[in-house]
């Protein structure tokens, strides 16, 4: 199995990491703005390769050597502004950047999975399915599966039970417009109430992103191992559910953007959407997101 990782700053650096860990990958190509440039991260990783159960073929490449790629992670990214308040201040540069690059990586791998892991994600999720003519089953992006992940967490450790036994979804937009879906939260087959003290919790895993950004600067350990989870799943065909950003199918009578919605990812990489019964508000919610993602599409169009 082959993957290339395009970008190799924080995040790409640190998937490259745990993807050697996980014993998965055959082939792992990294992809810098030089070949130069990732020859450090391949070194390290080689030499650690004694201490891994089955070693992968680690090498720096260009977009070239991507090719016959089974899965791309795209983790390329203008740089992040100190003060950057929202994601879509990232659209216009990253857009222009997917717009450079995702045309001749689909050329090279036209069969491969790509893993969107750049910002804002729902906009370039968008843009590398118009830039490559993928179905839409072969791009995904980690949307808002880190946001789930730390708001079950924050759960779990209000109903000290593991994380791992609570199904509670962080939907719509990988930003400011995305909304809990309490409506089908639930753990061992109970209903989560929808508690005030639980949209705080909600409120608080949503700027969660940002006080780790305040605090090191980037955020890199968490979306790097969501973004393996994606890959490794791909790779086992484990089909396992999770909220990642797609081009929606006509969910709500949404089909123009793409958000996060339960997907099932497995080799084909999205399998099958979900659809979960929101309620009212719930609905809105999604459809406000909506419409903030399409907004952000048509503003950073290239001209």
């Amino acid at each position: 199995m082959k993957v290339s990782i395009v970008g190799i700053g924080h995040v790409g650096s640190a998937l490259a990491f745990v993807l050697t860990l996980k014993n998965i990958v055959k082939e792992l190509v990294l992809v810098g703005r030089t070949r130069e440039s990732a020859k450090g991260d391949v070194l390290d990783l080689r030499h650690g390769q004694l201490f891994v159960d089955t070693p992968a073929q680690v090498t720096a490449g260009t977009l070239v050597d991507t090719a016959g790629s089974d899965i791309i992670a795209m983790c390329a990214s203008i740089p992040t502004p100190k003060d950057m308040r929202s994601r879509l201040e990232l659209a216009r540069g990253n857009v222009e950047l997917m717009r450079q690059l995702m045309p001749e990586l689909a050329r090279l791998s036209p069969g491969c999975k790509v893993v969107m892991v750049s910002n804002p994600v729902d906009v370039l999720v968008h843009y590398a399915l118009e830039f490559t003519g993928f179905r839409p089953h072969q791009v995904i992006g980690t949307g808002t599966l880190v946001d789930s992940a730390r708001f079950r967490q924050l759960l779990a450790e209000e109903l000290r039970i593991h994380s791992g036994d609570i199904r509670a979804y962080i939907l719509g937009e990988h930003g400011d417009s995305q909304f809990p879906a309490m409506s089908c939260a639930g753990a061992g087959g109970e209903p989560l109430d929808p508690t005030p003290g639980r949209y705080r919790l909600f409120e608080k895993a949503s700027k969660a992103g940002f006080e780790v950004l305040k605090h090191k600067g980037c955020t890199n350990y968490a979306v790097a191992l969501a973004a393996a989870e994606i890959i490794e799943c791909i790779i086992t065909d484990a089909k396992h559910t999770m909220p990642v950003s797609l081009r929606v199918d006509g969910f709500l009578g949404v089909r123009d953007v793409c958000l996060s919605l339960p997907a099932v990812v497995g080799g084909n990489g999205i399998e099958r959407v979900l659809h979960p019964r929101l309620n009212e508000q719930e609905q809105a919610a999604f459809l406000h997101s909506a419409q903030v993602v399409r907004d952000a599409i048509a503003a950073s169009r290239p001209g």
